[in-house]
């Protein structure tokens, strides 16, 4: 899993077939809960490149979502955006997840 230090996540979704980011800010209560589970599931999703991303410090990389509310959870693949939600639970993060791998 990799977390943004930079304004960067256009060239990771341009070089990875399939990319998860979760949109969080420090502030963002729901941010907090979701990240354990965001990284549990990198860990059961190795054939996927899952990033976390700080909407407020990377307004390039918050533009490719058009994220407007967090936590937003973002799926790429082919360099594509394929489907963005605003959540926090974990059953509508997974769907999200699996859903990117059946396009």
């Amino acid at each position: 899993m990799i977390e943004l230090t930079e304004d960067t996540l256009q060239e990771l979704v341009d070089s990875n077939d399939q990319v998860i980011v979760q949109f969080s800010a420090g502030w963002c209560g729901n941010c907090r809960i979701m990240k354990p589970k965001f990284r549990r599931l990198a860990g059961e999703n190795a054939d996927k490149v899952f990033v976390i991303v700080d909407a407020e410090k990377f307004p390039q990389s918050r533009k490719l979502a058009q994220v407007n509310n967090l936590p937003t959870f973002a799926s790429f693949k082919g360099g594509q955006l394929v489907n963005q939600i605003q959540t926090n639970k974990e059953d509508q993060l997974k769907a999200l997840i699996n859903e990117v791998a059946s396009n």
